[in-house]
């Protein structure tokens, strides 16, 4: 049975983008993105609100060679080899291999799909990780606090939704980035 992930890159304030709608200050160095690659390799289908997947669509047609940066040459294989599930009303087709597009959230979907997938499966951006949450489908929320406070912008957490967490892991880099691994109660 797969499990459901939330995994966010946010601000030590809660944030994954400032008001202006930037995260530069989010980007992963290679000690960071290195083990974020360990961790998305069990990982066999992204879910995607069509904001955060316009973003990393850019991986689809990246050209990083391997020598230039090993680990974001890893990442880019790891992305290209996920399926994608695009939600949203507005795309009309996906651009990127392995992907497709939903026209709206359905928690049975996801049910299923935690059901009969063998690999485990992560959702990206917080708007749509708010409704896995609200409808109690998130089996495990994984956080990489960044050493900067934005003071406002897009929450990384959804409001209004109680959750009891355990501690699973966590590990602080040299960049002062801290990842928190939870376990949904």
């Amino acid at each position: 049975m797969a499990k459901l992930i939330y995994s966010a890159i946010t601000s030590l304030d809660g944030y994954i983008e400032d008001e202006a709608g930037t995260f530069d200050w989010a980007a992963p160095d290679d000690e960071v993105l290195s083990f974020l690659n360990d961790l998305e390799r069990p990982i066999g289908t992204y879910l995607y609100g069509r904001r955060m997947y316009e973003t990393m669509v850019y991986w689809e047609t990246a050209d990083v060679l391997r020598d230039q940066s090993p680990v974001a040459w890893d990442w880019m294989q790891l992305w290209r080899a996920a399926d994608k599930v695009v939600y949203s009303r507005s795309l009309e087709m996906a651009s990127s291999a392995r992907s497709r597009i939903e026209r709206d959230f359905d928690p049975s979907a996801i049910r299923a799909m935690k059901k009969t997938l063998e690999r485990d499966i992560t959702i990206g951006g917080p708007d749509l990780a708010a409704q896995a949450f609200r409808a109690g489908l998130v089996d495990q929320c994984q956080l990489f606090l960044t050493p900067v406070l934005v003071g406002g912008g897009k929450p990384a957490l959804p409001k209004k939704v109680r959750l009891d967490l355990d501690l699973v892991t966590e590990r602080r880099f040299d960049s002062g980035v801290v990842f928190l691994d939870y376990r949904v109660r």
